[in-house]
């Protein structure tokens, strides 16, 4: 892609995200409440409307704040969806780097763990991978939490390190679990199988999935390095038609009860001091800035075109 299809896309809820280069920033800052960590479908809804009608015909790699924001891939990737043309018969796969599955039960709508099964099941999603997990989402403490339906129907693979799944095996779900000894093993089965299986691919990153010593986030963090999201990216040189980012820092208080319930319960830290704040927001940027040069050099030149497998 060229010129306005490069044009980075900051959907600015949070004002996490410094300044980009050429960017395109959409002010949202009045729905940080009513979309943060999750939403009733209706209220997502009124927001998908305000952010499409904001929306160029294309751009580049899209901005979404703190990890907070994830469940935003959702109309993100069906917008790419819709304007590339995406169908059953010519689908699209979707790539997660993650450290969780944002795959976990949500009864009150959607949230930011929660949006990954509406994705998988999309018909004009061929797959979708969320790689790099190393939370115990996955394991048998919190197995009754995932959605089934997208892992048993062959649409989502969870790619993970050091989490005992075998509770999948039991359910018939071992083909859904691809788990590792190292993040080494992960990322090279992992970059093999995209430059061997070449398709049209959507690559979704939160930023938890890396190690504490790369960056910082509000949220328990993984073990992936730089490199090897770098890795990851090289491979899909040439399929890649769309991206975000996500897993930027900022603070702040709920003031809706179940919103401070639930964020306390799964240990996000949300109430950050100001001196900690500029300096993981410091770090943050640095990484975007490398991020965005990785993902504009594997970007499809004409992206809506097939990549055939």
């Amino acid at each position: 892609m060229a010129g306005a299809a490069m044009t980075p896309l900051v959907l600015d809820v949070d004002g996490s995200v410094g300044p980009l280069a050429g960017e395109l920033r959409l002010p949202l800052g009045d729905w940080q409440e009513a979309i943060r960590f999750g939403a009733s479908l209706g209220r997502y809804q009124q927001f998908r409307r305000h952010v499409q009608s904001q929306l160029p015909a294309q751009h580049g790699t899209a901005w979404m704040g703190s990890g907070d924001f994830h469940h935003l891939s959702w109309l993100l990737i069906e917008h790419c969806i819709t304007r590339q043309g995406y169908t059953a018969a010519r689908p699209l796969r979707v790539v997660v780097l993650d450290n969780h599955p944002d795959n976990m039960r949500f009864p009150w709508g959607v949230h930011c763990g929660s949006w990954v099964r509406r994705i998988a099941m999309h018909p004009a999603v061929s797959h979708v991978h969320v790689a790099g997990i190393t939370s115990p989402d996955i394991g048998a403490g919190h197995a009754w939490e995932n959605y089934l339906g997208p892992l048993r129907a062959g649409k989502l693979s969870y790619w993970s390190c050091g989490v005992d799944t075998g509770w999948a095996r039991r359910l018939g779900l071992s083909g859904a679990f691809r788990a590792f000894p190292s993040l080494d093993a992960l990322t090279d089965a992992l970059t093999a199988t995209l430059a061997r299986e070449r398709q049209s691919s959507y690559l979704s990153i939160d930023k938890d999935v890396f190690a504490t010593d790369v960056v910082r986030t509000n949220w328990d963090q993984g073990q992936m390095r730089e490199a090897q999201a770098t890795g990851i990216i090289a491979a899909l040189d040439g399929q890649l038609v769309g991206s975000d980012i996500t897993g930027d820092v900022s603070s702040w208080q709920y003031s809706t009860w179940w919103k401070r319930w639930l964020s306390a319960g799964d240990g996000q830290d949300t109430a950050i001091d100001a001196q900690a704040l500029a300096a993981a927001q410091a770090g943050q940027h640095a990484l975007n800035q490398r991020l965005m040069a990785a993902l504009s050099a594997a970007t499809h030149p004409a992206a809506g075109q097939t990549v055939h497998r």
